[in-house]
């Protein structure tokens, strides 16, 4: 049961939330030209850098002009904002003190969602009689070495295995388990952690991710502390399990993403480790520019919408949170069973700005040029029978159609017992006015009552 003080803090929350859209909204109205003013000088910055990431030599100078000019209209309406609205530092403090009493009670009405999802910690699963743990000395500019993994590994008796040059790192990860290994690690990038991960399950034994990468997408998402390899080690002996999805396209598994068009294409070339910044700007006019080809990629949403040319389509292991907050471009939760898609089709510096303005004033969803949505599967398809693909940061040439599947709950890992709290209190932070709503209506949140 929902108390009646929740209830009630939750219909304060929304309420707070809402007025504080109508001072907004009235705002708007009263400084309409401002607004307007600075419309113009977003629509003219967005055009200047769509040329200047787009087109070459002089359009692409007269791009970079462009957003001087822009930012300077923008400083215009903003200055006019300052002039001609009386009491604004008045309304402005009225309404952070709306959003900071919505705030409270809204933490309030989810309190104890935070206390249920933290309070259901697993009991400590059976330690693994012969874990082994296979390390990439080279990943994350020797993260092995720098901090000590193998030796730490060793004082807890687990295996380790040095990745060589001419190694086969799914072989290495078949044969330690023909050799006996009930828990199968890894300690390296995401490409690799994926990889290996995709041994345990086939033999259907746990599998721990060390975070010795550069960036370890897939670790930070599951709440694991990326500064610290080490401590992801006692996943071997004191650890408990959680179930986590992953993800295939065309039977190949992922743990993060699979990207295709502009960024699969540019990863493509041989120049693009040594010089990212370079090999994209050189790549990108040819790609994206007025004379460029439209990306040869199709899909069908779940509405049944066909898209055909998107230069960008990123397909997730569950949904990145693609929103204006601490949590934005990463996943609060790896269980959703749902992949989460997300595709661009502007092809001109028109279509840039319509897309761009309107998500400046948040209805970036109503776009025709973007598409956002959840799904079990997906079907890719491309004319030619082929596309480039970034798996899991890995750069791949892969036949068409593409089939993603989700796997709900496809992966046992194993994890530090601490991690089941992170990963709640991430999973926590996903608060939404429908959230609010199902309290004010004396329901628990969805998120509650998928882990019950």
């Amino acid at each position: 049961m929902v108390s009646i003080e929740r209830r009630v803090s939750a219909v304060i929350a929304l309420v707070g939330v809402s007025a504080v859209g109508v001072l907004l909204i009235a705002f708007l109205i009263r400084s309409g030209l401002s607004v307007l003013i600075g419309l113009i000088g977003f629509a003219i910055t967005v055009a200047g850098a769509w040329w200047v990431i787009t087109e070459r030599a002089v359009r692409r100078i007269l791009g970079a002009v462009a957003i001087v000019v822009g930012l300077i209209i923008i400083a215009l309406g903003l200055a006019h904002v300052v002039s001609t609205t009386d009491g604004m530092a008045f309304r402005l403090f009225i309404a952070i003190l709306i959003l900071a009493i919505s705030t409270a009670a809204a933490r309030y009405a989810l309190a104890p969602t935070i206390r249920e999802l933290t309070s259901a910690v697993p009991q400590a699963a059976r330690r693994p009689e012969k874990p082994v743990l296979i390390c990439n000395p080279k990943s994350g500019d020797g993260k092995v070495e720098r901090f000590g993994v193998v030796a730490a590994a060793h004082e807890l008796g687990v295996e380790t295995i040095l990745l060589g040059p001419d190694d086969d790192l799914e072989q290495l990860a078949r044969d330690a388990v023909a050799r006996g290994a009930d828990c199968l690690g890894m300690a390296g990038g995401d490409g690799s952690q994926a990889l290996v991960a995709s041994v345990a399950i086939e033999h259907d034994i746990p599998f721990v991710c060390v975070s010795a990468g550069t960036r370890n997408h897939f670790a930070l998402d599951l709440g694991l502390d990326r500064e610290d390899p080490l401590s992801t080690l006692r996943a071997f002996t004191d650890g408990i399990e959680r179930r986590v999805d992953y993800a295939t396209v065309n039977d190949r598994l992922f743990v993060n993403n699979v990207s295709l068009g502009v960024y699969a294409t540019v990863v493509q070339q041989n120049s693009y480790r040594a010089d990212k910044a370079g090999t994209a700007a050189a790549m990108l006019p040819e790609l994206l520019g007025s004379t460029a080809e439209p990306f040869d990629l199709q899909f069908t949403t779940p509405s049944g919408q066909e898209v055909d040319g998107a230069f960008m389509i990123l397909v997730s292991n569950n949904p990145y949170a693609a929103t204006f907050s601490p949590d934005s471009a990463t996943r609060r939760r790896m269980d959703t069973g749902q992949l989460g898609v997300i595709a661009v089709s502007t092809a001109t510096s028109a279509d840039a700005v319509r897309l761009m303005t309107m998500s400046a004033i948040g209805f970036r969803k109503a776009s025709p040029f973007w598409h956002e949505f959840t799904t079990e599967s997906l079907e890719i398809r491309a004319r030619s029978g082929r596309a480039f693909a970034g798996v899991d940061g890995e750069a791949l040439d892969l036949p068409t159609p593409m089939h993603f599947q989700i796997h709900p709950e496809g992966l046992r890992l194993r994890v530090p017992a601490e991690n089941s709290i992170a990963a709640a209190r991430r999973q926590a932070r996903d608060v939404s006015a429908r959230a609010l709503l199902q309290v004010a209506a004396g329901h628990q949140p969805d998120q509650v009552r998928r882990t019950a």
